[in-house]
Protein backbone atom coordinates (compact mmCIF):
# COMPACT_ATOMS: atom_id res chain seq x y z
CA UNK A 1 0.00 0.00 0.00
CA UNK A 2 1.04 3.16 -1.02
CA UNK A 3 0.33 6.19 1.66
CA UNK A 4 0.51 9.41 0.46
CA UNK A 5 3.69 11.05 1.99
CA UNK A 6 5.34 8.21 0.09
CA UNK A 7 3.53 8.53 -2.96
CA UNK A 8 4.95 12.84 -3.23
CA UNK A 9 8.16 11.85 -2.05
CA UNK A 10 8.42 9.92 -4.74
CA UNK A 11 6.92 12.11 -7.27
CA UNK A 12 9.50 14.96 -5.71
CA UNK A 13 12.65 12.33 -6.52
CA UNK A 14 11.38 11.14 -9.71
CA UNK A 15 10.72 14.58 -10.91
CA UNK A 16 14.29 16.06 -10.05
CA UNK A 17 15.57 12.84 -11.51
CA UNK A 18 13.80 13.35 -15.11
CA UNK A 19 15.00 16.84 -14.95
CA UNK A 20 18.89 15.54 -15.88
CA UNK A 21 17.25 13.40 -18.82
CA UNK A 22 19.54 14.28 -21.95
CA UNK A 23 16.47 16.11 -23.75
CA UNK A 24 16.02 18.41 -21.27
CA UNK A 25 19.45 19.47 -20.40
CA UNK A 26 19.84 19.86 -24.17
CA UNK A 27 16.74 22.46 -24.19
CA UNK A 28 18.19 24.22 -21.46
CA UNK A 29 21.30 24.62 -22.71
CA UNK A 30 20.58 26.18 -25.92
CA UNK A 31 18.18 29.07 -23.54
CA UNK A 32 21.56 29.45 -21.59
CA UNK A 33 23.97 29.52 -24.08
CA UNK A 34 23.07 32.81 -25.18
CA UNK A 35 23.23 34.65 -21.98
CA UNK A 36 25.27 37.57 -21.66
CA UNK A 37 26.43 39.19 -18.57
CA UNK A 38 28.16 42.59 -17.91
CA UNK A 39 31.61 42.85 -16.89
CA UNK A 40 32.36 42.26 -13.51
CA UNK A 41 34.25 40.55 -11.46
CA UNK A 42 34.47 36.59 -11.97
CA UNK A 43 33.10 35.99 -8.17
CA UNK A 44 30.28 38.78 -9.10
CA UNK A 45 29.89 37.36 -12.79
CA UNK A 46 29.47 33.71 -11.29
CA UNK A 47 26.69 34.69 -8.89
CA UNK A 48 24.73 36.19 -11.88
CA UNK A 49 25.26 33.55 -14.29
CA UNK A 50 24.03 30.90 -11.56
CA UNK A 51 21.06 32.94 -10.69
CA UNK A 52 20.21 33.52 -14.13
CA UNK A 53 20.65 30.11 -15.65
CA UNK A 54 18.70 28.76 -12.03
CA UNK A 55 15.86 30.85 -13.34
CA UNK A 56 16.31 30.16 -16.85
CA UNK A 57 15.93 26.37 -15.75
CA UNK A 58 13.11 26.87 -13.07
CA UNK A 59 10.81 28.29 -15.84
CA UNK A 60 11.64 25.50 -18.17
CA UNK A 61 10.49 23.31 -15.35
CA UNK A 62 7.41 25.47 -14.98
CA UNK A 63 6.42 24.72 -18.28
CA UNK A 64 6.65 21.57 -18.22
CA UNK A 65 4.71 21.12 -15.33
CA UNK A 66 1.88 22.97 -16.22
CA UNK A 67 1.38 20.47 -19.48
CA UNK A 68 1.89 17.65 -17.01
CA UNK A 69 -0.79 18.89 -14.61
CA UNK A 70 -3.00 20.23 -18.05
CA UNK A 71 -2.77 16.44 -19.33
CA UNK A 72 -3.49 14.99 -15.87
CA UNK A 73 -6.67 16.99 -15.68
CA UNK A 74 -7.58 16.32 -19.13
CA UNK A 75 -6.95 12.28 -18.59
CA UNK A 76 -8.52 11.94 -15.03
CA UNK A 77 -10.49 14.57 -14.05
CA UNK A 78 -12.44 15.04 -17.15
CA UNK A 79 -11.58 11.32 -18.22
CA UNK A 80 -11.07 12.18 -21.75
CA UNK A 81 -9.05 9.48 -23.75
CA UNK A 82 -5.90 10.90 -25.36
CA UNK A 83 -4.77 7.69 -28.20
CA UNK A 84 -0.88 7.19 -27.82
CA UNK A 85 -0.52 8.25 -31.97
CA UNK A 86 -1.32 11.60 -30.26
CA UNK A 87 1.15 11.41 -28.09
CA UNK A 88 3.90 10.19 -30.64
CA UNK A 89 3.13 12.93 -32.91
CA UNK A 90 3.35 15.51 -29.81
CA UNK A 91 6.94 13.89 -29.46
CA UNK A 92 7.94 14.27 -32.69
CA UNK A 93 7.12 17.96 -32.87
CA UNK A 94 9.60 18.27 -29.63
CA UNK A 95 11.98 16.59 -31.72
CA UNK A 96 11.77 19.40 -34.19
CA UNK A 97 11.84 21.85 -32.02
CA UNK A 98 15.23 20.94 -30.46
CA UNK A 99 16.73 20.41 -33.74
CA UNK A 100 15.87 24.35 -34.73
CA UNK A 101 16.90 25.02 -31.21
CA UNK A 102 20.24 23.59 -31.63
CA UNK A 103 20.65 25.02 -34.95
CA UNK A 104 19.70 28.48 -34.33
CA UNK A 105 22.26 28.53 -30.99
CA UNK A 106 24.92 27.11 -33.40
CA UNK A 107 24.20 29.84 -35.52
CA UNK A 108 23.90 32.38 -32.82
CA UNK A 109 20.32 33.66 -34.08
CA UNK A 110 17.26 34.72 -32.46
CA UNK A 111 13.59 34.63 -33.36
CA UNK A 112 13.28 38.02 -34.33
CA UNK A 113 9.36 39.50 -34.65
CA UNK A 114 7.85 42.47 -32.48
CA UNK A 115 5.57 42.76 -29.57
CA UNK A 116 4.58 44.94 -26.83
CA UNK A 117 5.96 44.78 -23.25
CA UNK A 118 4.06 47.21 -20.14
CA UNK A 119 6.67 49.51 -19.34
CA UNK A 120 6.42 51.88 -16.53
CA UNK A 121 7.69 55.45 -16.47
CA UNK A 122 9.40 57.73 -13.72
CA UNK A 123 5.73 59.34 -13.64
CA UNK A 124 3.98 56.09 -12.79
CA UNK A 125 2.27 56.01 -15.95
CA UNK A 126 2.33 52.67 -17.60
CA UNK A 127 3.22 52.67 -21.78
CA UNK A 128 3.12 49.19 -23.81
CA UNK A 129 6.13 49.85 -25.91
CA UNK A 130 6.73 47.72 -29.21
CA UNK A 131 10.56 46.32 -29.43
CA UNK A 132 12.22 43.30 -31.12
CA UNK A 133 13.24 40.25 -29.49
CA UNK A 134 16.56 40.86 -31.11
CA UNK A 135 16.97 43.93 -28.33
CA UNK A 136 20.04 42.55 -26.39
CA UNK A 137 19.29 45.00 -23.99
CA UNK A 138 15.82 43.19 -23.40
CA UNK A 139 15.47 40.00 -21.33
CA UNK A 140 13.07 37.70 -22.69
CA UNK A 141 13.13 35.06 -20.03
CA UNK A 142 9.80 33.53 -20.98
CA UNK A 143 10.97 31.91 -24.19
CA UNK A 144 12.19 29.27 -21.72
CA UNK A 145 8.82 28.52 -20.20
CA UNK A 146 7.35 28.33 -23.56
CA UNK A 147 9.60 25.76 -24.53
CA UNK A 148 9.41 23.59 -21.38
CA UNK A 149 5.86 24.10 -21.78
CA UNK A 150 6.47 22.27 -25.57
CA UNK A 151 8.76 19.74 -23.89
CA UNK A 152 5.85 18.74 -21.83
CA UNK A 153 4.17 16.80 -24.20
CA UNK A 154 7.00 14.38 -24.92
CA UNK A 155 6.49 11.80 -22.36
CA UNK A 156 3.52 12.90 -20.83
CA UNK A 157 1.69 10.00 -21.94
CA UNK A 158 3.99 7.66 -20.28
CA UNK A 159 4.57 9.21 -17.32
CA UNK A 160 0.41 9.45 -16.88
CA UNK A 161 0.13 5.90 -17.55
CA UNK A 162 2.83 5.01 -15.24
CA UNK A 163 0.53 7.24 -12.21
CA UNK A 164 -2.58 5.63 -13.63
CA UNK A 165 -0.97 1.92 -13.08
CA UNK A 166 -0.13 2.59 -9.48
CA UNK A 167 -2.71 4.81 -8.04
CA UNK A 168 -6.67 4.45 -7.93
CA UNK A 169 -7.21 7.93 -6.62
CA UNK A 170 -8.00 11.04 -9.16
CA UNK A 171 -6.71 13.26 -6.14
CA UNK A 172 -3.66 11.76 -5.51
CA UNK A 173 -2.84 11.21 -9.17
CA UNK A 174 -3.04 15.00 -9.94
CA UNK A 175 -0.87 15.54 -6.11
CA UNK A 176 1.47 12.92 -7.72
CA UNK A 177 1.61 14.57 -10.91
CA UNK A 178 2.08 18.34 -9.51
CA UNK A 179 4.86 17.27 -6.98
CA UNK A 180 6.44 15.47 -9.77
CA UNK A 181 6.44 18.84 -11.60
CA UNK A 182 7.58 20.65 -8.62
CA UNK A 183 10.55 17.90 -8.22
CA UNK A 184 11.46 18.72 -12.42
CA UNK A 185 11.67 22.44 -11.40
CA UNK A 186 14.29 21.97 -8.97
CA UNK A 187 16.05 19.37 -10.93
CA UNK A 188 16.46 22.20 -13.91
CA UNK A 189 17.36 24.67 -11.76
CA UNK A 190 20.07 22.69 -10.52
CA UNK A 191 20.66 21.77 -13.96
CA UNK A 192 20.85 25.52 -15.25
CA UNK A 193 22.97 26.47 -12.19
CA UNK A 194 25.72 23.62 -13.45
CA UNK A 195 25.59 25.15 -16.90
CA UNK A 196 25.45 28.40 -16.33
CA UNK A 197 29.16 27.97 -14.46
CA UNK A 198 31.26 27.51 -17.45
CA UNK A 199 29.07 30.70 -19.31
CA UNK A 200 31.40 32.69 -17.13
CA UNK A 201 34.73 32.31 -18.68
CA UNK A 202 33.31 31.79 -21.50
CA UNK A 203 31.93 35.66 -21.26
CA UNK A 204 35.68 36.73 -21.17
CA UNK A 205 36.79 34.24 -23.51
CA UNK A 206 35.62 34.33 -27.01
CA UNK A 207 36.88 30.98 -28.35
CA UNK A 208 35.36 29.06 -24.90
CA UNK A 209 31.98 30.97 -25.42
CA UNK A 210 31.72 29.97 -28.96
CA UNK A 211 32.46 26.32 -27.68
CA UNK A 212 29.91 26.07 -25.57
CA UNK A 213 27.55 27.72 -27.89
CA UNK A 214 28.23 24.86 -30.45
CA UNK A 215 28.37 22.06 -28.26
CA UNK A 216 25.14 23.09 -26.55
CA UNK A 217 23.68 23.56 -30.38
CA UNK A 218 24.98 20.18 -31.60
CA UNK A 219 23.76 17.98 -28.05
CA UNK A 220 20.20 19.72 -29.26
CA UNK A 221 20.54 19.06 -32.26
CA UNK A 222 21.72 15.13 -31.99
CA UNK A 223 18.92 14.42 -29.38
CA UNK A 224 16.33 16.05 -31.41
CA UNK A 225 17.18 14.27 -34.44
CA UNK A 226 17.43 10.77 -32.20
CA UNK A 227 13.72 11.48 -31.28
CA UNK A 228 12.14 11.88 -34.60
CA UNK A 229 14.08 9.01 -35.81
CA UNK A 230 13.07 6.57 -33.28
CA UNK A 231 9.28 7.98 -33.53
CA UNK A 232 9.63 7.69 -37.34
CA UNK A 233 10.38 4.19 -36.80
CA UNK A 234 8.25 3.29 -34.24
CA UNK A 235 5.13 4.71 -36.96
CA UNK A 236 6.64 2.11 -39.73
CA UNK A 237 7.37 -0.63 -37.84
CA UNK A 238 3.42 0.19 -35.98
Amino acid sequence: MLTPALVMGLGLAVGIEHAFEPDHVAAVSTQISKSKFSKKSTRQMLRESITRSSFLGMLWGAGHTTTLVLMGFLVYALAITIQDKIFSELEFAVGIMLVFLGVTTILNKRIKFRHRHPHQHKDGSIHFDEHGHNDSEHSHTHKSYFVGLIHGLAGSGSMIVLTASTLDNVGMILGFITIFGIGSMIGMALVGSIIGIPLVFGNKIQLIQKSFRYVAGGFSVIIGLNITYQIGLFSLLT
